[in-house]
């Protein structure tokens, strides 16, 4: 299941990132036979990818104290925590996250990255998964892949962030702590929904899309790119980069070119409508680990001028939130990865006893 062998390009990628790596770096697949999911669709065989940093630490009843499962967001993998503005913040020696202390669990969630997904072979016959089987599919790597029966950490961001309010109604004793990141406790809605529902449009009903059952890439794809685009990032970075109309053009134009390339319709389809499920406001009282939620003022998706956030927080337990104010460190929606605006708080929030 797990695969040393690789461990020297993942150190090589951490090394890349400015982060000392003394221990040994796995990546592995784990697969879950007969996996069902709320649709009651199911697979034969579900094949999870997923990296690790670290080894887990036992107590003397045998009881992971150090483990940290890390979920990323809409599109993307465990591969992308290996970047500087990350790794290199949080897994590095003396970091709030280092690795030689923590068994660090990094999963490609269903649909995404080296996981079982769409444009393995079933296209639009792939079962319509959602946030649930998601979270339950990472339940079952942790537990019964990686034998971790407690976290002491369990974050993600953006989509993993929304996964980590999951955790914490659905299995509330299982971890010490909790950090989801731009991300919302509430059922999706808003401009967030519309957004996400306009993609969803602009793929199905493209006629090139064929049911789902193409041979090469809708034209509506580009369009699905350019809305990650348009949201992704505040509009004072995006206006600095694209000053005058000529360069808004290049800078789109090489945006969709480039994602052209590793990106596919039917898994970005599947990915956005893997949401649809989501809603963990009436069990928000459920939670009793202590959670602290990060949103950013400049995220488009997660609206600061919503008040969302402040007004749910309070009906969870042990729950704070934070919104980092607009400065010229912060990235919209991807303040969530730039791990040094946030990671003194993390900080702080490991300082929780366990559980």
């Amino acid at each position: 299941m797990r695969c040393p062998g690789l461990a020297l390009a993942l150190t090589g990628a951490l090394l890349a990132a400015g982060v000392a790596l003394a221990y040994p770096a796995s990546e592995g697949d784990y697969r879950i036979r007969d996996f069902k999911f709320a649709s009651g669709e199911s697979l034969p065989e579900l094949r999870l990818h997923y990296r690790t940093f670290g080894a887990p630490r036992t107590d003397a009843h045998g009881v992971v104290r150090n483990a940290v499962l890390i979920m990323h967001g809409t599109g993307g993998s465990g591969a992308q925590f290996l970047n500087p503005a990350f790794a290199a913040e949080l897994f590095g020696p003396g970091q709030p996250l280092d690795a030689q202390r923590f068994f660090i669990v990094l999963p490609d969630g269903i649909g995404h990255g080296q996981s079982l997904k769409p444009s393995d072979g079933l296209h639009a016959h792939f079962p319509h998964y959602g946030y649930n089987d998601m979270v339950e599919a990472d339940y079952l790597l942790l537990t019964q892949g990686l034998k971790v029966n407690h976290a002491r950490l369990v974050m993600g961001t953006s989509m993993g962030g929304m996964h980590t309010w999951l955790w914490g109604e659905q299995h509330p004793e299982f971890m010490d702590a909790l950090l989801p990141l731009a991300s919302l406790p509430t059922q999706i809605s808003g401009r967030n929904r519309v957004w996400r529902r306009t993609l969803i449009d602009a793929i199905r009903n493209d006629p090139a899309w064929q049911g789902g059952d193409y041979t090469s890439e809708p034209p509506s794809l580009r369009t699905a790119l350019e809305l990650l685009w348009l949201m992704s990032s505040n509009p004072v970075l995006r206006q600095a980069e694209a000053p005058t109309l000529a360069r808004a053009d290049q800078v789109i134009d090489a945006y969709v070119a480039d994602n052209l390339k590793t990106h596919d319709a039917n898994d970005l389809l599947y990915a956005v409508e893997a949401s649809h499920d989501y809603d963990p406001g009436p069990a928000l009282e459920q939670i009793q680990a202590p959670l602290l939620a990060v949103n950013s003022a400049d995220d488009l998706i997660n609206p600061a001028e919503l008040g969302i956030l402040e007004r749910e927080i309070r009906r969870v337990p042990h729950g704070r939130a934070i919104v980092l104010p607009f400065s010229e460190r912060t990235r919209g929606h991807g303040s969530h990865t730039v791990a040094a605006l946030w990671k003194a708080d993390l900080a702080e929030l490991l300082k929780s006893p366990e559980r």
